[in-house]
């Protein structure tokens, strides 16, 4: 497969968008708008390609460089194209050893700048919809974006935007990726609405050793990440994979860092005094996820010494204080401690109750049924 860096988060793959545009490089963007059964990806995936290289992947492999081979193309026609890829065959190249079983839909287009709105969001930690137009009555590639507070902005006509409002904002509501088609007197259109998110927001409280392999991780995932230690002065320097490193004391932990519903907390300052005083300013703050490293024994020493200081931890207080922190994956290394820790957050922040996925039952996705195909 061709070095696209594809592990990439989807906000870092929405960065390098704004940096090539910054440079008015020539790229284009493939971003999957259908999938019918199974696939590695979902609607929405984006995989931007450049000569050099790109950012991004649509597959574990499987398309990347088909779709690649096809962006010189985009570039010289100057249009958007969409591509179907059936990878159920089983005597079709595509369909051999894939590990997918199913048809993918890709929009390729060249990076222009009715992509900046979205980029812009998102480094604003602003949750948005992107529509575009991919068939019918209206141009390809015809673009307008939706967020809850400004509503509709760009190219799409007013009657248009009509018939999408409540469609869209209900696709917005549920964080999800579908092409929707209209049809109406003034004409018929189908459009791509691609939600996209804002990276969660993560603070970490501590600057032990084991604090970095987490930082690193939650990076990796998609996290927005701050560092707070409050003993020593830190820099940057001393946590390169976080966004923002900062010093200070517990009773300042919410003048120094935003505390909203979309952030969540990691406590391992190792320090019992710091990690009470940081749990009672917490527990003001409407964050969903307090992890809180140590046995359950040292919470529950907490939870006296603070009833003594008249604060009360409630039943919902309770459910979103996780301690001992993580999932139960065994091992006691730093790195074992960090999967379980991010991999507990990853759950939380993505509504989830973790279990095997051998265990579940359906798919892993929701997606749509393939239809039946006369393959004689």
């Amino acid at each position: 497969m061709t070095d696209t860096n594809w592990e990439m988060a989807e906000a870092d793959v929405l960065a390098a968008i704004g940096d090539t545009l910054d440079r008015d490089s020539d790229a284009v963007l493939a971003t999957i708008i259908d999938v019918e059964g199974s696939a590695y990806r979902r609607p929405g995936a984006k995989m931007l390609i450049e000569d050099d290289g790109g950012a991004g992947s649509l597959t574990a492999g499987c398309l990347e460089d088909e779709v690649r081979g096809l962006a010189n193309d985009v570039l010289d026609a100057g249009q958007p194209r969409i591509e179907t890829y059936d990878l159920m065959g089983d005597e079709d190249v595509w369909g051999l050893g894939m590990g997918c079983n199913g048809i993918i839909t890709v929009l390729l287009e060249p990076l222009a700048a009715s992509h900046r709105p979205a980029v812009e969001r998102v480094e604003h930690g602003t949750d948005c919809a992107t529509l575009t137009v991919v068939g019918g009555d209206r141009p390809i590639g015809e673009r307008a974006i939706y967020d809850p507070d400004d509503g509709f902005a760009g190219d799409l006509p007013t009657w248009l935007v009509a018939d999408l409002a409540d469609r869209t904002a209900a696709l917005f509501d549920a964080g999800r990726s579908e092409t929707l088609s209209i049809d109406t007197d003034e004409g018929s259109v189908e459009l791509f609405v691609d939600t996209i998110e804002a990276p969660p927001e993560l603070v970490v409280l501590g600057s032990g050793p084991d604090v970095t392999p987490v930082v690193e991780l939650a990076t990796r995932v998609g996290f927005r990440v701050a560092v707070v230690a409050f003993r020593g002065a830190l820099s940057e320097a001393d946590f390169p994979a976080a966004d923002t490193v900062h010093t200070t004391s517990p009773p300042k932990l919410r003048k120094t860092v935003d505390l909203d519903a979309d952030t969540h907390v990691v406590v391992m300052t190792h320090n019992f005094i710091d990690d009470r005083l940081a749990l009672g300013e917490l527990l003001e703050t409407p964050v969903p996820y307090i992890g809180l490293m140590g046995p359950r024994d040292r919470f529950e020493e907490m939870r006296d010494e603070l009833a003594a200081e008249s604060v009360s931890i409630t039943d919902t207080d309770t459910d979103r204080i996780y301690t001992p922190i993580g999932l139960d994956l065994g091992g006691d290394a730093p790195s074992t401690i960090a999967y379980s820790i991010v991999a507990e957050l990853l759950a939380v922040a993505n509504d989830r109750t973790p279990h095997h996925l051998a265990e579940r039952a359906g798919p892993i996705h929701e997606r749509r049924a393939v239809e039946p195909t006369d393959r004689s």
